[in-house]
């Protein structure tokens, strides 16, 4: 049998535009959107700015190959994917698969790259763009939780893999260099939460997708990647599970078994990709869906915050125990960011503003009766509870109660919801809004495109 670096190599080359469904091309489409919106967010920020003249000072002289997005630097290959990870990374508005990996901030980038780089056409970007998302996710599915409970983190030690197969689709590499650029992708994979819970800064995304490119590059240039290098014994499975089996320390149900061979069954029949879904708020996934699922169950019943005695929710036992069971950092109680917060901001307000962005302390200030309210919320942990599909019951000081049991599914949309719900950040984007239009109506018609780095441009301030 075909290992699974070399098997997932040969459906990457073989992938055509024509083998997409159209709910497939239409998810590209919005991780896309998604991950520029991001960016435009996200440039004002520290973090951005930091990114951005770290690589120009570290690649003086070089030559600029690649543009940045918002600020249009050029920079080198590398330094400009770094630098659009920084960026979107920054704006908090990514997209997230099983709540700890965070694919568009690292494939994206790589995409944009490649496409500048290739001249790329639409079609050939969303290509690539899905490639990664389906390689990525394969192989993260089941063995998130397991990772991060060793101490490595997830978004990054896969977003590598993501990067790296969107940049070799993109930039026409054949069968036998996208298996070596995914066995490179082995020995450059990275990511630690030990850094940023002792109060630095953990290198994620942008540090991935930089290590990508230099996987693609030794791909290209001969370097043989290891036949097994994925599930060997000695191989990536085995480093970052603790075994190539399958067996698994934690996971998101209470199955602590993992079958190694779904990461390659019915590729091209079967699309993980579209369990990805958007993190419209600038927060930590497992509390969006507290924002909506509550807000829904108040207009259902016509609740105001008057009416409300307390809240309890029931969670996947995972989403209280971020980042995991092995790391706590949460301590469950009600807490400014914390879901209970989410839940009473939903029950005050209706919803929770998308410029609003806690951890940077921007947006608007909290309601005194959102801080009073979350002191009633209740949160309880359930093995065998979805992930992101919160079960909801308000007990009312009337003596009733009413309940709302989430699906999970409740972010993951069709482009036009999701553009109906983005433009909201409209007024606090660098650029006019007829600019960020155009933006929009460019992904919406992506397939037609005879370069697809014009995407770039449509981020840069004029």
């Amino acid at each position: 049998m075909a290992s699974m670096s070399r098997t997932l190599a040969a459906w990457v080359h073989g992938l055509t535009y024509e083998d997409l469904p159209p709910e497939v091309v239409d998810r590209a489409k919005g991780v896309t959107l998604q991950a520029l919106s991001s960016a435009l967010v996200g440039h004002q920020f520290e973090d951005s700015q930091s990114a951005l003249a770290m690589m120009q000072e570290e690649e003086e002289g070089g030559g600029g190959a690649c543009t940045a997005l918002v600020s249009g630097v050029k920079l080198t290959r590398a330094g400009a994917a770094l630098v659009n990870a920084e960026t979107i990374f920054a704006g908090g508005k990514w997209d997230t698969f099983r709540m700890l990996t965070h694919p568009g901030c690292a494939i994206i980038p790589a995409a944009l790259v490649a496409a500048e780089i290739s001249n790329a056409t639409g079609k050939n970007f969303i290509t690539g763009v899905v490639a990664g998302y389906e390689v990525m996710e394969r192989m993260a599915a089941d063995f998130i939780p397991t990772i991060m409970s060793r101490g490595f983190h997830s978004g990054p030690v896969f977003g590598i893999f993501g990067a790296a197969v969107a940049l070799a689709k993109i930039s026409g590499l054949n069968e036998n260099q996208t298996h070596a650029a995914i066995a490179q992708c082995v020995n450059l994979a990275s990511g630690n939460l030990e850094g940023a819970r002792s109060g630095g800064k953990a290198l994620r995304e942008g540090g991935a997708v930089r290590n990508a490119m230099l996987a693609v590059a030794m791909a290209r240039h001969g370097a043989a990647g290891g036949e097994t290098a994925l599930e060997g014994k000695a191989g990536f499975y085995h480093s970052y599970i603790g075994n190539n089996r399958g067996d698994l320390r934690y996971s998101f149900t209470a199955d602590n078994r993992a079958d190694m061979d779904r990461v390659t069954a019915d590729l091209g029949q079967e699309w993980i990709f579209l369990e990805t879904l958007y993190r419209i708020y600038s927060t930590a996934g497992y509390n969006i869906a507290h924002v909506d699922v509550t807000a829904a169950l108040c207009a259902e019943h016509e609740i105001k915050y008057e009416d409300v005695a307390r809240i309890h929710t029931v969670v996947n036992w995972l989403e209280t125990e971020y980042p995991s069971p092995a790391f706590p950092s949460r301590s469950g109680l009600p807490a400014i960011d914390n879901p209970h917060y989410y839940a009473a901001y939903a029950v005050v307000t209706g919803g929770f503003p998308l410029d609003k962005f806690v951890q940077r302390k921007t947006g608007e200030s909290d309601p005194p009766e959102v801080l009073e309210l979350m002191q009633r919320v209740t949160i309880t942990p359930s093995h065998r509870h979805p992930l992101f599909a919160p079960t909801v019951t308000i007990h009312l000081k009337d003596g009733r109660s009413v309940s709302k049991e989430a699906t999970g599914r409740e972010f993951i949309w069709d482009y036009a919801e999701l553009t109906r719900r983005i433009r909201g950040i409209t007024p606090t984007l660098p650029i006019p809004e007829a600019q960020y239009d155009d933006l929009i109506a460019t992904v919406s018609t992506l397939e037609n495109l005879p370069r697809a780095d014009r995407l770039i441009g449509l981020t840069v301030i004029p």
